[in-house]
């Protein structure tokens, strides 16, 4: 069902994204890779085409945030790779860990314009396509943080309580398609989300993840691809996936 399939995938340098694209090589789909680190995404197509020498993949700088840098990485893509069929909306990340009264200014900002705005700019320019040839799926990553707001998440967690409203908002403008809509919403996975909150603090970033074992990338891109893979009339409206020791957002097990 995904053998020779285009999927794009926004934030494939690391965590999640690169573990989507470990996943959907090995199921042989044709891989459309971008972020802004984009000499990670090339080492990644690297060791992709090294174990996986039949499979396609094309690679892209893009920051999700410039919505003309956006609107031009789409419409130039090569003509073999227009044809979009499966959008991961991986792109996303989290600053601070504040008070909204204390917050910075440049964190919200930074946290909305990349988790809400970016997935809008990248959902906007590839759905079209997916509508004039009758397929597609979307599939978006979200959070626990939107369903459960924690401490000290204010805007984080709005971001991603946007992203659900967005998810079932077009999921809703496309019931009378067949395209699919899916959002996948995990609790605590170690990636380097926490040192990106922390801005490089890892002594701080592994404190997250103390005393438990939480969900791997490659745990939450399984849960992505086997949504992917369901039959054409199963949509998998929302995922979510919990390490066995968290019990909600503020309910965590720890040894």
């Amino acid at each position: 069902m995904i053998e020779e399939r285009t999927v794009l995938i926004t934030g494939a340098s690391s965590g999640i994204g690169k573990a989507c694209a470990k996943a959907f090589a090995g199921q042989k789909a044709r891989l459309l890779l971008c972020a802004r680190r984009i000499d990670r995404v090339r080492q990644l197509q690297q060791e992709l085409a090294a174990q996986y020498p039949d499979i396609a993949i094309h690679v892209f700088e893009l920051d999700v945030r410039d919505r003309e840098a956006v609107k031009a990485a789409i419409a130039s893509l090569p003509e073999a790779w227009k044809k979009i069929d499966i959008l991961i909306n991986n792109a996303g990340l989290s600053r601070g860990l504040d008070k909204l009264h204390e917050g910075s200014y440049e964190d919200w900002e930074e946290m909305i314009d990349t988790n809400v705005k970016g997935l809008l700019y990248v959902t906007r320019e590839v759905v079209p396509g997916m509508v004039a040839r009758n397929s597609g799926h979307i599939i978006n990553i979200g959070s626990i943080a939107g369903h459960e707001v924690y401490p000290r998440g204010n805007v984080y967690c709005a971001s991603k309580y946007a992203v659900d409203a967005i998810t079932k908002g077009l999921r809703i403008d496309l019931f009378d398609t067949p395209l699919r809509v899916t959002t996948i919403d995990p609790g605590l996975v170690e990636t380097e989300f926490s040192v990106v909150r922390f801005r490089g603090n890892e002594e701080k970033a592994d404190q997250v993840y103390k005393g438990l074992t939480p969900l791997s990338p490659e745990d939450v891109a399984e849960s992505v691809l086997w949504a992917a893979t369901r039959p054409a009339h199963v949509q998998i409206a929302e995922m979510i996936i919990f390490p066995t020791a968290q019990g909600s957002s503020m309910h965590v097990h720890r040894t």
